[in-house]
């Protein structure tokens, strides 16, 4: 859009079962035919391009779904035996200029959604809230207002909720009223979250500790390892994967807002730390706490916690020992256990083995 091209938007906005790429996954198609993005890594993508293209030609914005049958099978289907809904609108001014909003401030570290407009006149309409530069919201709300149809509540309550589920880290569908209201389901609107990264805190500048960081980084956590010892904390193998705190651990939270994405750790192995460490991080709304140590460790802490004042409910917040049973022995190994618990915790799911399950592989929020 900024060179002068027309341009149509794909945008992944519901899963059944399971699909290749997550909810919120785009592909943008200029009218020249050029291709930027993957919805279902090639599965439905020549499909969805016919799509941009009679948008392009002027056709009407909608959601179209592709799954897998006999029918589908060989043409535009999922292999995975997942079915996916795509919305596919072409960009007005102002929707390529609320797309690039939200675009720039995520690349600047800044979280930003982005809220679309499936059904009725306003269908395509999208919007960028970006809280920490609320006047760009509100900018795109005039623009919204003076480029589509709709009534004006639903870009109130749009911008309302888009707030409160990037705040969660959700991208999901509301449902809204004909004009707009929250009780109502004849609009629907796909909120995309961009969140900030989740959080990990580690305690303790220990070989676990180096083993984890970087496993961790690359599922996408922003991680600090804190240690007081200044000796240990300054190895160069801590500060590759993370941010190093030299300092004791109320001293690494302080300041900090911790939500169920984010994961605080204890790997100390000294009284002296990881008792003040626990309870610095149960004073917070960290999603899951963790651990290190054999049982016999666990008991005699747990009873240095009592001692300490902290209640037995507290006590069952923390995963100890932490991680899963799969025979973990090196701390590599033990890193994979700790991080699968971490992801099995936030997803809610039981860690089983997946030919002992039944249902969804990837459930979806939305």
């Amino acid at each position: 859009m900024a060179e002068g091209r027309q341009v149509a938007r794909a945008v992944l906005v519901a899963v059944a079962d399971s699909a290749p790429l997550p909810v919120g996954a785009a592909m943008y198609v200029a009218a020249d035919g050029a291709i930027e993005g993957s919805i279902t890594g090639g599965c439905v993508e020549s499909a969805v391009v016919h799509e941009a293209m009679a948008v392009l030609a002027g056709g009407p914005a909608a959601v179209h779904t592709y799954g897998i049958s006999d029918e589908l099978a060989g043409t535009a289907g999922l292999t995975c035996g997942g079915t996916v809904h795509v919305f596919v609108h072409a960009l007005s001014d102002s929707d390529a200029a609320a797309v690039a909003d939200a675009y720039a401030a995520v690349r600047a570290g800044v979280p930003a959604a982005l809220a679309t407009v499936l059904d009725g006149d306003a269908a395509g309409a999208t919007l960028a809230v970006i809280p920490d530069a609320r006047e760009v919201a509100v900018a795109q709300q005039q623009q919204l207002h003076g480029h589509r149809t709709g009534p004006r509540l639903l870009w109130h309550s749009m911008e309302r909720d888009a707030s409160g589920l990037l705040d969660q880290g959700v991208t999901a569908i509301r449902s809204y009223g004909a004009d707009g209201a929250t009780l109502g389901a004849e609009l629907r609107v796909f909120v995309r979250s961009f969140a900030s990264p989740p959080q990990m805190v580690i305690f303790g500048a220990i070989d676990f500790s180096a083993a984890l960081a970087p496993l961790a980084k690359e599922l996408g956590y922003a991680v600090t390892i804190s240690d007081p010892r200044a000796q240990f904390a300054g190895a160069p193998r801590f500060a590759r994967a993370a941010a190093v705190h030299v300092g004791w651990p109320d001293g690494a939270l302080d300041g900090r807002s911790f939500g169920p994405r984010d994961a605080i750790l204890v790997f100390s192995h000294d009284p002296r730390l990881d008792v003040p460490a626990l309870r610095s991080a149960l004073a917070t709304g960290a999603g899951y706490i963790g651990a290190l140590g054999s049982r016999r460790t666990t008991a005699e802490r747990n009873e240095r916690m009592r001692e300490a004042g902290v209640s037995d409910a507290e006590i069952a917040r923390i995963h100890a020992p932490c991680g899963l049973d799969i025979g973990g022995r090196t701390p590599e190994e033990t890193a994979i256990s700790i991080l699968a618990e971490i992801v099995a915790t936030r997803a809610q799911r039981p860690s089983a083995p997946l030919r002992d399950t039944d249902g969804p592989i990837q459930p979806r929020d939305a």
